[in-house]
């Protein structure tokens, strides 16, 4: 359908329009609202007819839809008037000059409504007496009697609508005082049933933790009593397996000690005491360090280190680098210590007695293992402790009356060693007994 010119409706028919037209979109649903209409249709319905007056319009004349729905409002307040515009021919007896008939020719467009619009007009101002025949009059009392009949239906159904409305909403209003009432005590019991939830969570929290340390504590009380009862385990064993050994020892050092006991010692005839023995002391021509030792031998003979290399059992110990350091100062330590453990190991070899060198940490080759030691000769590297330690712990761990030689220039160390039942000689006299093997 061609759109109207600008002037094909007149204002006071536009004006009436638009109020219908506001009403009708304050009850569309958001989904039919007209995009052009979404920001008026959030006015105010008294701005709507003001400040939407232009979209409104546009819409009316542009809109099919929204125009329908407007055409549709007002058949249905003005059905009689309706039913005339769209007869085909028009009825007989339609007035020409009545606004409302305006208005609906302009919202139902039947054919030739611009005609129709144009011969319909509208009443001047201040004419309430329109010029027409008695039978206008009575037609037109009796569809204005008909109206009223149809208004007072309308506002007595009306009425009992709002009546029961009213009544609704009042229950729905004690509903609602009743619904917020129970939610309150539901939040309520809901926040004091988090309240406890989480106390209860908390005290289960600290009873874990707790539970915890305790499984802890108790991990670490079992685990120290395993080491301390693997430790003790370990110590036992090594103490009766050093007992035993130390008793074999003694044993076999006593047999051979007896029999050679005539040929070491050179006892005085019978009959002399103790006493007559005692004698001035004579200086020793050494000084007051070269005093002799066995058979008036000195510490630093090597006719010494032979005597007790030949004593039943005998044990040698050897301070190795202070012994290689003074020997081959220029020497790196991996050859100090193959030729002092070689020289050892001749040793060894020919006097038949149990040699042990200590040395300080453990320096390995190239190839990241320790080189093996020479048969003959036992090879100790002090771990987590110096070598002077571990030559303590090696003549402590004698047992009483073996013959322990202990071969070091270190006089702190010699004191210690020679307190603890060892007899400690110098590096030079180790070195000079080297020198012949």
């Amino acid at each position: 359908m061609p759109e109207p010119a600008p002037d094909a409706v007149p204002e006071a028919v536009r004006a009436a329009v638009l109020p219908l037209a506001a009403e009708v979109l304050g009850a569309l649903d958001p989904g039919a609202v007209p995009a052009s209409l979404a920001a008026v249709r959030r006015f105010a319905p008294r701005r709507r007819v003001t400040a939407g007056a232009g979209p409104l319009w546009l819409a009316v004349e542009r809109d099919d839809a929204f125009r329908a729905r407007v055409a549709r409002a007002w058949s249905h307040a003005h059905p009689d008037l309706a039913a005339d515009l769209l007869a085909d021919p028009p009825a007989p007896g339609v007035p020409e000059a009545r606004l409302d008939l305006a208005v609906g020719a302009a919202l139902l467009r039947p054919d030739g409504w611009e005609a129709r619009l144009s011969a319909l007009g509208t009443p001047p101002p201040g004419d309430d007496e329109p010029a027409q025949p008695d039978a206008d009059h009575a037609h037109r009392a009796h569809r204005a009697e008909a109206e009223v009949r149809r208004l007072a239906a309308r506002l007595t159904a009306e009425t009992e609508r709002a009546d029961a409305a009213e009544a609704e909403l009042v229950s729905l209003r004690r509903e609602l005082r009743r619904l917020r009432s129970d939610a309150d005590r539901s939040r309520s019991e809901a926040r004091r049933a988090a309240e406890h939830a989480a106390e209860v969570a908390a005290a289960a929290e600290r009873v874990h933790a707790e539970t915890a340390k305790v499984r802890a504590s108790a991990d670490d009380d079992r685990r120290r009593a395993e080491d301390l009862a693997r430790v003790a385990r370990e110590d036992a064993a090594a103490l009766r397996e050093l007992a035993q050994v130390r008793v074999r020892l003694l044993l076999d050092t006593l047999v051979e000690a007896g029999s050679a006991l005539r040929e070491e010692l050179a006892l005085p005839p019978a009959g002399r005491m103790p006493a007559d023995l005692v004698a001035p002391p004579v200086p020793a021509p050494g000084g007051a360090g070269s005093r002799p030792t066995s058979r008036g031998r000195f510490a630093d003979d090597p006719a010494l280190l032979d005597d007790l290399l030949a004593m039943p059992r005998a044990h040698l110990l050897v301070d190795g680098y202070n012994v290689s350091k003074l020997a081959w100062p220029d020497q790196p330590l991996t050859e100090q210590r193959r030729r002092l453990t070689e020289r050892l190991a001749t040793l060894a070899g020919r006097t038949g007695a149990e040699v042990t060198c200590c040395f300080d940490g453990r320096e390995s080759e190239a190839s990241g293992r320790t080189p093996a030691a020479p048969r003959g000769v036992r090879v100790l590297f002090s771990q987590g402790e110096i070598a002077d330690d571990l030559l303590r712990r090696l003549v402590r761990a004698e047992p009483p009356g073996r013959v322990v030689v202990a071969v070091t220039s270190d006089r702190a160390l010699g004191a210690d060693l020679e307190a603890a039942g060892a007899r400690v000689l110098p590096s030079a006299t180790l070195l000079a007994r080297l020198g012949r093997v």
